[in-house]
């Protein structure tokens, strides 16, 4: 049976993931809100400083990372694949990376039709 992941990461993501673990010293966990401003990017926390609510999604993990999105943005994503990056720029959110020059993004391709068949690839 197929599988489909909903998560992946560019090396550039990998990177400054690696980097953000070393300054941090620990676990981390993203999460996309939707919201206003900076919402919409992936946000990075240390892990158990952010509240996963009942109605996030989790997507899967990027570097070992667990990665949710709030229920209300998944419904706009729910038929794509994200691929969180990194890029130089400074978002203006609260996400760990911002001190050091870069900030998440995330870029998007249509699921195949044939991934998009798959039960259960809708998290329902």
């Amino acid at each position: 049976m197929m599988t489909i992941t909903r998560v992946s990461c560019t090396s550039a993501a990998a990177e400054l993931i690696a980097k953000l673990r070393q300054i941090h010293g620990c676990d981390l966990v993203f999460h996309q809100s939707g919201g206003c401003c900076d919402g919409s990017a992936p946000m990075c926390y240390p892990q158990g400083e952010f509240k996963i609510g009942p109605s996030d999604v989790f997507l899967g993990e990027i570097e070992g990372c667990p990665f949710y999105m709030g229920a209300a943005q998944f419904e706009y994503w729910r038929h794509t694949h994200l691929v969180i990056d990194a890029v130089p720029g400074r978002g203006a959110g609260f996400s760990l990376e911002a001190p050091e020059g870069m900030r998440f993004l995330t870029r998007s391709r249509l699921l195949t039709e044939e991934e998009d068949a798959i039960p259960g690839n809708a998290q329902d």
